[in-house]
């Protein structure tokens, strides 16, 4: 691992797989489907597939990045009030995009301020899972935090902690189980139940997080 990403993980406290498979998400975001600009409903987050119609730089009223984009039920403009040279030159007319965001009303139609977007090659499959937004810092992409994170799911053995006895006592789920499920969840989970840490996953999590806590106490008792 470079040294300059290293830095980074250790502003959150990341040091081992194990510390990358704890650092559970915020959030979570649905791009496992498409919906068309028509059937967008306003203030609720979707994903667009689109043509880039054409873009510019505006500068009513402040210097902003505006893309006209469109899908086969109608158009949408891509507002950015800070922008990159390489977000202007990706945004070039023709160009294939998949955007996340709200659509609302605004100054130039319906349109989405500041979406997450990348271009679009072929045909590219959409993902089977929904998509984490972790805690991250200042130059620590989430691109970059969910690979390192699928990487130390891929290795490391997440035996549960509890023995089967006591964990079927207890009505708990298995915590190698529940990890996998908060960092890669099916598309068809309740995101209010995930996200209001109501799914039996987090309550095992929160579990092992209490038991924890108990033992480093009850250790510093003892010495």
């Amino acid at each position: 691992m470079a040294a300059a990403v290293a830095a980074r993980l250790a502003r959150l406290n990341l040091f081992t797989d194990a510390d990358l498979l704890l650092h559970l998400p915020l959030r979570y975001e649905d791009e496992t489907r498409l919906t068309a600009i028509r059937d967008a409903l306003p203030g609720v987050p979707a994903q667009f597939e689109v043509e880039v119609v054409s873009s510019e730089i505006a500068y009513r009223p402040r210097r902003q990045l505006v893309a006209r984009v469109r899908d086969d039920s109608g158009a949408m403009v891509m507002r950015f009030l800070n922008f990159y040279p390489s977000q202007q030159k990706a945004l070039a007319a023709g160009t294939r995009l998949r955007v996340f965001g709200e659509l609302r009303g605004g100054f130039f139609g319906d349109e989405i301020i500041h979406p997450r977007f990348r271009v679009v090659h072929g045909e590219e499959p959409l993902p089977d899972r929904l998509t984490p937004i972790y805690p991250t810092t200042a130059g620590l992409g989430q691109p970059l935090l969910r690979k390192l994170i699928r990487r130390a799911l891929d290795q490391s053995d997440l035996g549960d902690t509890l023995p089967d006895a006591l964990r079927q006592r207890l009505a708990m789920a298995d915590f190698g189980e529940s990890l996998r499920f908060l960092h890669q969840p099916p598309p068809e989970v309740s995101l209010a139940d995930i996200e209001a840490r109501s799914h039996p996953a987090w309550r095992r999590i929160a579990f092992d997080e209490l038991l924890a806590q108990q033992l480093s106490l009850r250790r510093a008792y003892d010495a």
